[in-house]
């Protein structure tokens, strides 16, 4: 599984690349007509369109918040692990907020208390077989989201999220480092296709290791106001002592109450040995 997340990371590497050629060649063309024009800016961000989360589904959406916007999006996840307690993560909170149309500034705070952590929540998965305690841990992070290209035919629209961790509270003391490039197409009948690729460095116990996250999520509108997903998911180590490889599954139901308002629930269920057998999550976001 390994040899597969470095060949995923390859084709995502090749794919920034096109993409990034791609954007700068909009925003030469742009800037040469005196600037963007209103279809490309609103592909840049979700401004003028209905608000749109990190938070819906493990792979983050393709769109920035816009200029001047500002996003808090929060949740609550239970984890029925395999052989500790359940995992308990709240309040999975992210702030955002729109500096021009094409950068955000995001800050996030999240706490976790049971036998292992939430990869729900974006932490990282401990194997602590024959440890069944309980242990309570919260970090804080700060980051940017940058939109990349927008969507022209079959170059897709993408983005790139940047985020450092700091813990507050528990056995971890080391700050880390995390980068998600995402990239998707919406299609002729509404649907959406994203996928992306989560790489961050790790560590537990002193030991230092590589995280890769593979994802992938098709979105399907159900009506005006109702929107379904299904994804799949993984978490792999590399470099790990007790290296740690877990797959998911996961369905969704998302309902816009406004334009500006939105609540979810998604469902998830292992697919592996290593990974949880099921989690379930609740959450929502607001747009100012």
């Amino acid at each position: 599984m390994l040899r597969l997340a470095r060949i995923l990371s390859l084709l995502i590497v090749i794919s920034l690349i096109v993409s990034a050629t791609a954007s700068a060649q909009v925003l030469y063309e742009g800037m040469a007509r005196g600037g963007l024009s209103s279809g490309q800016q609103g592909s840049a961000a979700a401004e003028e369109d209905e608000i749109e989360t990190d938070r819906d589904s493990f792979t983050p959406s393709t769109k920035v918040v816009g200029c001047g916007r500002f996003v808090i999006e929060s949740g609550y996840s239970f984890i029925d692990n395999l052989s500790v307690p359940e995992t308990h993560s709240l309040p999975e909170l992210v702030a955002r907020y729109g500096i021009g149309n094409l950068f955000e500034l995001r800050f996030g705070y999240n706490y976790e208390v049971g036998g292992a952590g939430s990869p729900i929540s974006g932490n990282v998965p401990d194997d602590r077989e024959g440890e069944p305690g309980i242990e309570d841990e919260a970090r804080v992070f700060y980051g940017t989201k940058v939109w990349v290209s927008e969507q022209r035919e079959w170059m897709p629209e993408s983005s790139i999220i940047v985020h450092g961790y700091t813990p507050t509270q528990g056995e971890a003391t080391a700050s880390s480092l995390s980068t998600t490039y995402v990239f998707g197409w919406k299609l002729r009948n509404e649907w959406v296709w994203d996928l992306g690729m989560k790489y961050g460095l790790s560590s537990f116990e002193g030991d230092h290791f590589n995280v890769w996250s593979p994802s992938t999520v098709l979105k399907i509108p159900v009506g005006e106001r109702w929107n379904g997903h299904v994804e799949y998911f993984g978490i792999l180590t590399e470099g790990r002592e007790q290296e740690s490889t877990q797959h998911y599954f996961s369905p969704g139901l998302h309902y816009l109450f406004t334009s500006n308002l939105e609540l979810g629930v998604r469902l998830g269920w292992g697919l592996n040995d290593q990974s949880p057998d099921f989690f379930s999550n609740v959450g929502g976001g607001i747009r100012f």
